[in-house]
């Protein structure tokens, strides 16, 4: 059912007369005239009837009136659910756990009024598919992994570098040292099971591996974090990296150290993605707020690969 047809019904209807419908609908009489026939023909009854003082509903536009009416509330409804501004900005964190999760719970706080939908997802080719397609409006994703450049519509920022920390279990060798170097990691084994090949992620700790000869297991089913944090505190011979800002809760009885990683410190670089012809309002106030509030570190005391883009 066209739209035009309908709102040219209701504002008759209202009015009383073509003429002022069609001086409110900015349009002709002639044009009110033809809208209102077509939609008699498509509905199959008489709608007005013409008298001397103009038109008149009949029994069936009485009837008709109100449903014509929530047509057009909803259309509206429709139109205002995509306006930018009016739908929650949508942002992937990729998981609720770490550093992303955190820098939205602090924009959450900083701009209480502005609705969001925070989305997960897992691999770069699905955030960055999303944020063409504007099933998203930004992503956080460490940019670019070797091989795959964004497309020219993505553009990304750096906002925050992660220190990675060393987590051990209290009766690991290195449990008790207040700060550990790169160096004094070889020959340890570090076990990440949630590292899959093909993530930026997965392309990060292979260049860690063979910057500095560090020994990293990836092997064995990834059965989440609180697994690996009951394996790290059980296994002596084990230790994990784990991000500075990643969030994460253990037994006391654990006895778990996270210890930091100097000489250099390896960070892990998170950027900011969104497309360029992106409108919504609210993201360039999350791009405002990212940049007064994260910050970087001495570029002398860090190491980051070489593919990732420089702040």
């Amino acid at each position: 059912m066209d739209l035009d047809t309908v709102r040219t019904f209701v504002a008759a209807a209202d009015a009383g007369q073509f003429q002022e419908a069609a001086a409110e609908l900015a349009v002709t009489q002639q044009a009110v005239s033809k809208r209102i026939a077509a939609l008699e023909r498509n509905l199959g009854v008489r709608l007005f009837t013409r008298t001397a003082r103009g038109a008149e509903l009949t029994i069936d536009g009485q009837a008709f009136l109100p449903h014509a009416r929530e047509l057009l509330r909803a259309a509206e409804r429709a139109v205002e659910s995509v306006r930018p501004g009016r739908r929650p900005l949508r942002v992937d964190v990729i998981n609720s756990r770490g550093a992303a999760s955190g820098l939205m719970r602090g924009f959450h706080r900083a701009h209480p009024e502005i609705d969001l939908d925070v989305m997960m997802l897992f691999e770069i080719e699905t955030a960055v598919t999303a944020i063409r397609s504007g099933a998203i409006d930004a992503s956080f994703r460490a940019v670019v992994a070797p091989g795959r450049p964004l497309p020219e519509d993505i553009e990304s920022v750096r906002v925050i570098d992660e220190p990675l920390q060393l987590l051990t279990g209290p009766a690991h060798a290195l449990a008790g040292a207040r700060s550990v170097t790169v160096a004094q990691l070889a020959g340890h084994r570090i076990w990440m099971p949630g590292i899959v090949p093909g993530t930026e992620w997965g392309a990060y700790y292979d260049d860690l591996v063979a910057e500095f000869g560090l020994t990293i297991e990836a092997t064995g089913p990834n059965f989440g974090s609180d697994a690996l944090l009951d394996t790290i505190a059980d296994t002596p011979a084990l230790a994990t990296f784990m991000g500075e800002h990643t969030r994460l809760a253990w037994p006391a009885d654990h006895g778990l150290r996270r210890i930091p990683v100097t000489s250099p410190t390896p960070v892990y670089p998170h950027s900011l993605l969104w497309h360029r012809d992106n409108p919504h309002p609210a993201l360039a106030t999350l791009r405002t707020h990212l940049a007064a509030t994260t910050t970087g570190h001495d570029a002398a005391d860090t190491w980051t690969p070489d593919w990732v883009l420089p702040r």
